[in-house]
């Protein structure tokens, strides 16, 4: 148990000749436990999984998590016991910011303080195993338009973006030259990447990207909306994706980078590939 010693000094008159003795008694006195700290989030859809780092007391019970729509006012929404340094909120309004606080409980009741970061997230929606084909050969199973989640021609005005076979190798190509795409890399998983680079220089210069198996890609669409892939399989004439689409318009906000007269074409041997 967390305990500080708060002295006590006594002072007894003893007598008329001013004669003083001094007793120093010692009060135990139980404080609260340290607020979670390093807590982080991460984005699903209609759901926001909050994580912390397990807080070292002893008489440590339980933790208390708060949600807010305002980071101002936080009300309790559930607790998870300790050694269990997660929570799920789910069932949550796709495209609407949330923000998270933790607290800390010993078995006697004490509370901290709430953690101190500024945690918040958006859920959103998303998907798995959306196959695309190689425009060349299946124009119209090429294309993807996250705003209605649909498979479109690659030449769709709805179109967000479309995959390309050229020379055995595929690619993903943005729709047109108001939507970006950055190559995150290879990714363990899914929801390791969770949010838009702040990087204005990561973003193709060029308008596509070699699709490579394990590696997650970040699309800004020409809406200003974010969305993600990652591709989970590469067939003969297809390509299979992960894929989250963030609805709630520029979040994040990024400085949309500039391109040049070559964006959106490639230079194949001494051709050139729209």
């Amino acid at each position: 148990m967390n305990k500080i010693a708060t002295v006590i000094s006594m002072v007894l008159g003893l007598g008329f000749l001013g004669c003083q003795e001094n007793h120093t008694q010692y009060v135990e006195i139980d404080r609260a436990p340290a607020a979670p700290q390093g807590v982080y989030s991460v984005t699903a859809d209609q759901t926001v999984y909050v994580y912390w780092l397990p807080v070292r007391e002893s008489d440590l019970s339980h933790y208390r998590v708060f949600r807010s729509l305002n980071d101002v006012d936080y009300h309790y929404i559930g607790s998870t016991s300790k050694g269990t340094e997660e929570y799920v909120d789910e069932n949550l309004a796709n495209g609407t910011t949330y923000y998270y606080a933790i607290s800390s409980v010993d078995r006697a009741g004490n509370e901290s303080e709430l953690s101190h970061e500024t945690v918040f997230d958006t859920p959103r929606p998303e998907g798995r195993d959306l196959m695309l084909t190689d425009f060349n050969s299946f124009p119209r199973d090429a294309g993807y338009d996250f705003s209605t989640y649909s498979i479109v021609p690659y030449n769709s005005a709805d179109a967000d973006f479309y995959v390309e076979l050229t020379q055995g190798i595929f690619y993903i190509n943005v729709a047109d030259v108001q939507t970006d795409i950055q190559d995150m890399g290879y990714t363990d998983n899914f929801d390791e990447i969770s949010y838009s680079p702040t990087n204005p220089d990561g973003w193709s210069k060029v308008g596509w990207s070699e699709a490579i198996l394990g590696h997650t890609y970040i699309i800004w669409t020409s809406n200003d909306h974010y969305a993600k892939l990652r591709v989970t399989a590469i067939g003969s004439n297809f390509v299979r994706f992960d894929w989250g689409y963030q609805v709630s318009q520029g979040n994040p906000e990024l400085a949309r980078p500039q391109h040049g007269d070559g964006y959106l074409r490639r230079t194949v041997g001494l051709s050139i590939v729209k």
